[in-house]
């Protein structure tokens, strides 16, 4: 099977290693002349056989909308569009109706696993025509964790249900992380407490508040004890913000998910924060996400 994908970053890259490694002939096209295969979007098209898939990994907003503009001009009746990045799940109707008038299919795709998907396989919440998603499903099931195919992949409905479905995934990580590093702040707070990285360690196998996100919690704190290299200065990329939006129009009341968004705008405006740091180190270990240094001062 063959496939062309846009945008070779953090994670994109190793996407391309992951599909590759399962047999998928990737063409990969990148701005960067060190990591591309190709020198445009056209040449991109041109090197892929009919039908062609084309997964686009590039950031949200503009950036993905005029990717698709371009893949529109050059693809033909018959190809299809995969957006894999973090579009709001209300672009992917512009998207789809853009690409069915010159007969391109289209799907989103939410994409969850960060930097570590290449290891460990990425989870996939995608949106739309049944037809196109069994058509791309090798390429599904190359990314995907290993095991049974709905343990770590879900057609989750038609156009925008998987960019909807991530949004709220990340939502509900915004509060996730901000639980834990609330307390991580507890404990540090307590002298009764003396080993504190290794009480959070000693939750990470058997209690009911064990994840993989407490994992990399107590990982960032054995490469930097106490955090003390960070600032808690957290920034937050969208899906948070879109989150508590739609939980606003459906009326639902979603307190925790709106107070870590919160939380986060708090942290540009003070300083000193233990469980945002823990919040700042969780996003740069789970995604590579950049994280202000201490001595950094933001304007």
């Amino acid at each position: 099977m063959q496939m062309g994908l846009v945008g070779l970053g953090k994670m994109g890259g190793s996407m391309r290693t992951r599909l590759k490694d399962a047999g998928i002939d990737v063409v990969g096209y990148d701005p960067r002349p060190e990591v591309t295969d190709v020198a445009s979007l056209e040449d991109l098209t041109t090197a892929l056989g009919a039908p062609r898939i084309v997964w686009v990994m590039v950031p949200s907003g503009e950036p993905t909308r005029s990717t698709v503009r371009t893949l529109s001009e050059s693809l033909s009746p018959g190809d299809l569009v995969i957006d894999g990045g973090n579009s709001k799940y209300t672009d992917d109707a512009i998207n789809a109706e853009l690409l069915s008038a010159k007969g391109i299919s289209y799907i989103d795709c939410g994409v969850s696993g960060g930097v570590w998907g290449l290891e460990n396989g990425y989870g996939l919440m995608c949106g739309g025509a049944k037809n196109d998603v069994a058509s791309a499903m090798p390429i599904f099931d190359a990314l995907r964790p290993p095991g049974e195919r709905a343990d770590g992949f879900v057609h989750a409905g038609q156009v925008g249900a998987g960019h909807y479905a991530k949004m709220v995934h990340n939502g509900i990580e915004y509060g996730l992380m901000h639980a834990y590093g609330e307390g991580y702040e507890i404990l540090e707070a307590e002298p009764l407490v003396e080993d504190v990285t290794g009480t959070l360690r000693a939750w990470t196998n058997g209690t009911v508040v064990r994840s993989w996100l407490l994992e990399l919690l107590v990982k960032a704190l054995q490469e930097d004890p106490g955090l003390a290299e960070i600032s808690d200065y957290t920034t937050d990329s969208g899906e948070g913000r879109w989150t508590v939006e739609e939980a606003i129009r459906h009326s639902v009341p979603a307190n925790v998910i709106s107070a870590a968004l919160f939380a986060r705008f708090a942290s540009r405006q003070e300083s000193g924060s233990p469980a945002l740091k823990a919040v700042s180190a969780l996003r740069n270990q789970f995604g590579g996400h950049s994280v202000v240094p201490k001595s950094a001062s933001v304007d």
